[in-house]
Formats: C-alpha cells, sequence, structure tokens
C-alpha cells in the first residue's frame, strides 16, 4: 500500500533478521523471535460497538483482538486496552466495557497490563495483543497445498445479523447465538492444530469476509480454493436477514475489490453469494489441513469440542471457485 512505502523505504537497510512475520509479507500479526525456542506475536485492533451490551462489546472486541494471535499459532501473553469515548459516556458504562474485555483476556490466559484512552465523539474499544509462540511453529496465510482440505471453526453470518439487529429487525433467537459465536475464542481451533501439527496455513475470518481472507491466503500459496457453499456453516437467521439484503457497508466493499478473483456456480443465488462477502466480526479461523493430517485435527477439535466444518479444498491454480 502507497500509505506504508515511507515505512518500507526507511527499512530496506536495515537487517531485521529478528522480524519473522511483518510488512513483507502482509499477514495477521507480526513475529519477532527472541531466541531459538520464543517468538512475539504483536497485533492490535479496535472498532466501534457493534452490540448495545456494553459488557458483550467489550466482550467481543477482545476475542476480535486476540484472535490474530490464534491465527499465529501462539498464545497470549498480556494485552493493553486501547479505547476512545465521548466525555458524557457513564462510567458504569465504560466499566463494563473494560470488564468485559477483562474477563476474555483472562479466559484466554493473559492479563491486562495497562492501556491508553482518548476522547472522541463515537466509543471505540479493542486491545494491543502480544502472544508467545515457537519460531518454527508459526502459523502464516502461506502455505496450503494443493490437496489440502479447507476447514472453518465458526459459522458465517455475524455482518448481516449484527446489522439487522442495528436496524431493530434481528429476531431475538438470532442475535444471541450471533452474540455468542463472536465471544468465543479462536483458542481451541488453534491450539488443535499446533498438537496435531504439520498445518501451516491458517488465517481469521473478520473484515474481508470469508472470501477476502480465503483470497488472500490462496494468494500467498500460489494456489486455489474451492468452496462448496452447502458445506459452509451459517448462523441461525443469516439467510434470512441475507435475502432482505441486510449487510453492513464493509460487504459490498469486499464484493467490488474482490470479485474478479472469485467464479460462483450460476446456481448460487446474490444473497448466498453476499454472504460468503459478509464482513464478519470476530469470526473463526481458516485453515488449509493437509489431508493425512485432517482426521487427526478434526479428532483434536472434538476432544476439545470445538467445533469445525470441512468446507472445500485446495487446487492448482489461481483464485476462487464456489460450487453448491
Amino acid at each position: 500500500m502507497q500509505v506504508l512505502q515511507p515505512i518500507h523505504t526507511l527499512q530496506q537497510n536495515s537487517q531485521i533478521d529478528a522480524l519473522l512475520v511483518g510488512l513483507g509479507k502482509a499477514d495477521d500479526a507480526a513475529v519477532y523471535r527472541l531466541n531459538d525456542e520464543q517468538a512475539i506475536i504483536s497485533t492490535t485492533d479496535f472498532f466501534t460497538p457493534v452490540v448495545d451490551d456494553p459488557y458483550q462489546y467489550g466482550a467481543i472486541a477482545a476475542a476480535n483482538s486476540m484472535s490474530d494471535v490464534y491465527a499465529m499459532g501462539g498464545e497470549v501473553l498480556f494485552a493493553l486496552n486501547v479505547a476512545a469515548f465521548p466525555p458524557n459516556l457513564s462510567p458504569e458504562f465504560l466499566a463494563e466495557i473494560i470488564r468485559g474485555g477483562t474477563e476474555k483476556v483472562l479466559e484466554a490466559g493473559g492479563v491486562i497490563a495497562g492501556g491508553h484512552t482518548i476522547q472522541d465523539k463515537e466509543p471505540k474499544f479493542g486491545l494491543a495483543v502480544t502472544g508467545l509462540v515457537h519460531p518454527k511453529k508459526i502459523f502464516t496465510k502461506g502455505g496450503a497445498r494443493p490437496g489440502d482440505a479447507l476447514v472453518l471453526s465458526k459459522p458465517l453470518g455475524t455482518g448481516t445479523i449484527s446489522t439487522a439487529l442495528k436496524q431493530g429487525k434481528a429476531r431475538p433467537e438470532h442475535s444471541a447465538p450471533m452474540i455468542a459465536s463472536m465471544m468465543t475464542l479462536n483458542r481451541l481451533a488453534a491450539k488443535a492444530a499446533q498438537d496435531v501439527g504439520g498445518i501451516k496455513a491458517v488465517t481469521d475470518i473478520t473484515g474481508f469476509g470469508l472470501l477476502g481472507h480465503a483470497l488472500e491466503m490462496a494468494e500467498a500459496g500460489g494456489v486455489r480454493f474451492h468452496f462448496q457453499f452447502g458445506k459452509i456453516p451459517l448462523l441461525d437467521g443469516a439467510m434470512d436477514y441475507a435475502e432482505q439484503f441486510i449487510f453492513p457497508g464493509g460487504s459490498s466493499s469486499n464484493k467490488l475489490f474482490y470479485q474478479e478473483r472469485v467464479t460462483f456456480a450460476p446456481a448460487l443465488t446474490d444473497a448466498q453469494q453476499m454472504l460468503l462477502w459478509d464482513a464478519q466480526t470476530s469470526g473463526g479461523l481458516l485453515l488449509a489441513v493437509p489431508r493425512d493430517h485432517l482426521d487427526s485435527y478434526l479428532q483434536a477439535c472434538e476432544q476439545y469440542e470445538q467445533p469445525v466444518w470441512v468446507v472445500g479444498a485446495v487446487e492448482a491454480g489461481s483464485g476462487i471457485t464456489v460450487s453448491p
């Protein structure tokens, strides 16, 4: 990106051998090697409220921020709060946001070590997260190979349902499971992959939607991804709101930016296609799992009571194809 060019220019002559993952090939987080056994993962993310309840908002923002650590194969060490709040926001509201985020970090095995807050017209909250991973066990977006199975760890639909919620159109039986999904950590899906070994290509599904993030993985590996729509899990109600074309603005932006590299089967409706572009918040992990490791990975996930779905396969070629 043009805005990053000054960083590339200033650092082009620097020997940063310890920076294992950085600006060279865009990934979910930066990774810096400390020694032969340890590498630091560093990432940050924050956003405006996606739900009305302050505790849930804090927990969702924290889970989303920590997800990049799991997408790199690590565990969370500590985090710093990053927040912006209107001066007229009640202290009780702010305290609930912070409590939600803190409890989610504690659930991850980490701690809150501080943070920074400024004033702004609209609330914003997230974390700057530090994690730890073995330098030889890092997950990246690259590394998918033809024959790998594509595995997803959360259903899609948070974008369309949360937008319906903001418009007062989402039913409680749809919004509650969506909130629970966004508050769920990706820790166990990543831990199962580390336990099994041999899995290298992983990303988490957030603002670029399933297809946007999948394209980044496919292009990093020099391969084509093939998804089967009927195998992709959807949150309850997602199709209902999709058929009403209730989506956040980012979903249409994803389609405009990436659509030339995606081929849909003619049988797939506009609503079905848009669900794959739907901008997600705190979505699941997408993993390219070698076939000879797939059964072991599915068994490890079952032991952790972590639901996962085999949603497609990696093929030779480029771009993405989607069949019914």
